[in-house]
């Protein structure tokens, strides 16, 4: 009961300390490491170890109390017949060494492939609106099913290698009692032992045959424990690369920010460079737009602003100090941040709000949702109360994203991040929010808006133009960049608005060469796989339950 209970306090506080660390990570970690992984760690591999320490600890103790007194008991009846067994224990360690490695192995592979199956059904039915929308449960099924199938095979790979060791332990130890009863019968005859001893001999020898037994139930857990331990042990000696509590403390975010000559790629593709010398500033108080192509980077500054990530080179300063040097953690306090995809959590409209300052007021939280233009949340039957659903499923897109620039505003921050902020709202809503926004922060936040919609763009003080090679292509007024046709800024809108077709500032060389290019291919295409050999391929894959009936067949 003592065990049970030390075990289940230590596991306790194994999940709670592995929690803590995992929330510490930086983005790169979460870039590597899928949500699906870390859950079966924090989950079924926990389970493992837990097991390991109460359960499996308890047995072993028992098993090994008894093997010892078994033995005692064995030599001081007859040392010579016990030395037979003694003969035997360097093949019985040998064959557990052996095993205990394997095991241990397949512990480790059988867990993550635990986290991967976890991880596909944690993706999968976190998006089945878009599997249903797609009519793509069939596949996910089938994806689902292979990598329980690969488990299935790593559990039937345990199981193999569980019957050869209990077998060939068993089979040594049958043959050690066979070997006990030759020497013992021998021993008898010539005088050397009575009947009564070799009888109470064999009984002790029977008790410590399965106290070793036990021992090897025990090490066969106890590797597989060991197995999952080391997964979580991976992740509880991590080290984060960006540590959140460690810098100068940051009391305010005000102040030119600026990023000189900053190169980047992401930890995980660290071939592709998103910026290749990035230089620009930003006055304190002013209203900034960020524009570029697709795949550009101007996520990615807000992303290096707020210390997700550290630049490869170069330096990004806020009113001189450089970020890399400040307090990752009291950095984020002062900034505000709006994504592109809001983030609500499950609980009540007031609590997601409030998710940056849980000490904020009822009136506060009001407040910010008025200048958010919250006023959906009134016709709610339970008003602030209602509950979100899990991710907000309960809200329409719109409504998350009013609620997510409410929560930015009750930070007060001294930078605001706004990520295509009012993407999913409405003409009506989008100038309301804007304008309340403009009043509200005026000259006391720095506003950082990344946008694609004129309408955001128009009302910034300064347009930043990303080039696609990492660089900034311009910096200027709205008014300078869109009275000049040949600038960056006014090809790019040129582009936006033609549906991503080629400009027409492109040289026309360029276009007439894409355009023979593009006829070679599909002539090439067309003679290698004519039209009716696709239909006829097509028709051959289609499920029985998915051919159409004979009155639904087109005619030929």
């Amino acid at each position: 009961m003592l065990l049970r209970v030390i075990g289940e306090r230590v596991v306790t506080k194994l999940r709670s300390k592995l929690y803590t660390n995992t929330l510490r990570q930086d983005a790169e970690f979460f870039d590597a490491n899928r949500v699906g992984d870390l859950i079966s760690r924090l989950g079924s591999d926990s389970v493992i170890v837990g097991k390991s320490i109460t359960q499996n600890v308890s047995d072993g103790l028992r098993s090994l109390v008894s093997g010892i007194a078994g033995f005692s008991a064995m030599i001081w009846i007859s040392p010579t017949l016990t030395m037979v067994l003694v003969y035997a224990a360097p093949f019985l360690g040998t064959a557990s060494f052996i095993y205990g490695k394997v095991i241990r192995k397949l512990s480790r592979e059988m867990q993550k492939n635990i986290g991967t199956m976890t991880k596909i059904a944690e993706e999968r039915l976190g998006n089945v609106k878009t599997t249903q929308a797609f009519v793509g449960e069939r596949q996910e099924a089938a994806r689902y099913h292979k990598q329980v199938k690969k488990v299935f095979d790593i559990g039937k790979k345990q199981g193999l290698m569980d019957a050869r060791f209990f077998s060939t332990t068993g089979w040594m130890g049958n043959m050690t009692i066979v070997a006990m009863l030759w020497f013992g019968g021998d021993a008898v005859r010539n005088g050397f032992m009575t009947p009564g001893d070799m009888t109470t001999f064999m009984f002790y020898t029977f008790f410590a045959g399965q106290s070793l037994f036990g021992l090897s139930q025990f090490w066969s857990e106890l590797m597989k424990g060991v197995g999952a331990a080391d997964r979580l042990f991976e992740l509880q000696d991590r080290r984060t690369t960006i540590p959140p509590t460690k810098g100068v403390p940051v009391k305010s975010a005000h102040g030119i920010i600026k990023f000189d000559n900053v190169r980047f790629a992401y930890p995980t593709r660290p071939a592709v460079n998103i910026f290749n010398g990035l230089n620009f500033e930003i006055p304190s108080g002013s209203n900034v737009c960020i524009v570029g192509p697709s795949g550009g980077g101007k996520s990615t500054v807000s992303s290096l602003l707020l210390r997700f990530y550290n630049p490869t080179s170069g330096s990004i300063s806020i009113n001189g100090t450089d970020i890399t040097k400040m307090n990752a953690k009291a950095l984020r306090r002062r900034i505000g941040m709006v994504g592109q995809e809001p983030v609500l959590f499950s609980g009540t409209v007031a609590e997601n709000i409030a998710y940056g300052r849980p000490s904020a007021t009822r009136s506060e939280i009001i407040q910010a949702a008025q200048k958010a233009n919250c006023s959906f949340i009134s016709d709610f039957p339970d008003g602030l109360e209602t509950q979100v659903g899990p991710r907000g499923a309960q809200l329409s897109g719109g409504q998350k994203q009013r609620i997510a620039i409410a929560r930015a505003l009750l930070k007060d921050p001294d930078i605001l991040i706004l990520d295509e902020a009012t993407s999913a709202l409405d003409a009506e809503s989008e100038t309301l929010v804007n304008s309340a926004l403009a009043a509200l922060l005026k000259g006391r936040s720095t506003t950082i808006s990344i946008a694609h919609r004129l309408s955001t763009i128009k009302r910034s003080d300064t347009i930043i133009v990303l080039s696609s090679d990492g660089t900034v292509a311009e910096i200027g007024p709205y008014t300078e960049l869109s009275a000049d046709p040949k600038s960056a800024f006014s090809q790019l809108m040129e582009w936006q608005m033609s549906g991503g077709e080629i400009p027409t500032t492109t040289p026309s060389h360029v276009v007439d060469s894409r355009v023979a290019e593009l006829e070679d291919l599909e002539d090439e295409f067309a003679g290698e796989r004519p039209e009716e050999q696709f239909e006829e391929e097509e028709e051959e894959t289609l499920h029985e339950d998915e051919k159409p009936r004979e009155d639904e067949k087109p005619r030929k």
